[in-house]
């Protein structure tokens, strides 16, 4: 049973989100929640009104989520839809000047900057938490506890089509050890290889192929993309589902969906040259654990300077509520640094990527 939403608008009252499943559907919020803040007026004194849309990572919508809901329980005059089809699909419906705010699970591309550019949208990029990319299997998995690089792409990069059992990725493994692209914890288990995890509209699916797939494909010489033969979903909550309902599993999610469905799933330890690492926020914050990354809010500039809903709704994400926001969706804060330095970023309006 899961326990996340990735698609649901709106953290409910009482965690009621807990109950939801992930869908593509947009809703608008409309119930408090334990985090609230002091109603926003115009420049004019009178109650903010307006619309705001959010749309993108699936990942990070658990964050925006619960920052609706308490802006919302300040502003009730203001409506706000956030929803979570992918990062990347997400960019697009941003670029098309359809969404005010696009939730990111990885940087913006240039090519998606260069779009924004094309139909007059400035983009003001905000970081906002660090993720740890989970790699994933049953609870039921005995056989598995450790992977590195190499192993992850002997099991699931574009070499491994066809590899219907753990044991199956034995040799490629091998030949990635000796060529030094892997320290190989091989042999694997004699046992199915079913393996559900996002795909290409996702983020996260970016992620991964750029923290731990591409470095070992340009030493193959091979393309860097995962293998197409997985069950490929934008959906969490169904990844979540196809690797607790499989008993020799293998997928990845953010870390927020693994620590709330913890119970019928296991993260397994990553290698990534330095030993083997859990992911805990200990291990996500200091980017001990070799698959964290960033995640972030892009805001269309004209948008938050025509609409002061939306400036007043960023304002209030870059105080306290992210913050909290964050905790409770089971990400892992910024340092107090890093936070004032993007929260000068959003101040300033400063256009563009941030390297």
């Amino acid at each position: 049973m899961t326990r996340r939403s990735g698609r649901t608008a709106a953290i409910l009252l009482a965690l009621s989100l807990a109950a939801a499943a992930c869908g593509d559907d947009t809703t608008t919020t409309t119930a408090a929640s334990g985090t609230t803040g002091a109603a926003t007026t115009t420049a004019a004194g009178t109650a903010l009104t307006g619309q705001i849309t959010v749309s993108g990572s699936s990942t990070v919508e658990p964050i925006t989520a619960r920052v609706a809901e308490a802006f919302d329980d300040a502003n009730p005059d203001v409506r706000i839809s956030v929803d979570g089809p992918g990062t990347s699909d997400g960019f697009v419906l941003f670029c098309n000047g359809e969404t005010d705010i696009s939730d990111a699970s990885r940087a913006i591309k240039d090519a998606e900057v260069e779009a924004c550019a094309a139909n007059g949208i400035e983009v003001i990029e905000i970081k906002v938490a660090i993720d740890g990319l989970s790699v994933l299997t049953s609870q039921a998995n005995t056989g598995a506890s450790c992977l590195d690089f190499g192993d992850l792409y002997a099991l699931l990069g574009s070499e491994s089509v066809g590899f219907d059992n753990w044991s199956d990725a034995n040799a490629l493994a091998g030949e990635l050890a000796a060529a030094g692209l892997g320290a190989s914890h091989a042999p694997y288990p004699d046992a199915p290889l079913v393996i559900t995890a996002p795909g290409e509209e996702s983020g996260t699916f970016d992620s991964f192929i750029e923290l731990v797939l591409a470095g070992v494909a340009e030493g193959r010489g091979t393309d860097e993309n995962p293998r197409i033969d997985y069950v490929a979903s934008p959906n969490d909550n169904v990844i979540i589902e196809g690797i607790a309902g499989n008993d020799t599993s293998l997928g990845w999610v953010g870390y927020a969906f693994f620590v709330e469905n913890r119970d019928v799933v296991k993260a397994l330890e990553v290698d990534g040259g330095d030993g083997c690492v859990a992911p805990t926020p200990e291990t996500i914050a200091s980017f001990e654990y070799p698959i964290s990354r960033p995640l972030f809010i892009y805001v269309n500039k004209g948008a938050a300077e025509a609409n002061p809903a939306v400036a007043a709704f960023v304002d209030f994400y870059m105080g306290e509520a992210g913050l909290a926001a964050v905790d409770d969706a089971g990400y892992v804060r910024l340092t107090d640094e890093e936070w004032g330095f993007w929260t000068a970023n959003w101040q300033s309006r400063t256009v563009g990527k941030v390297d």
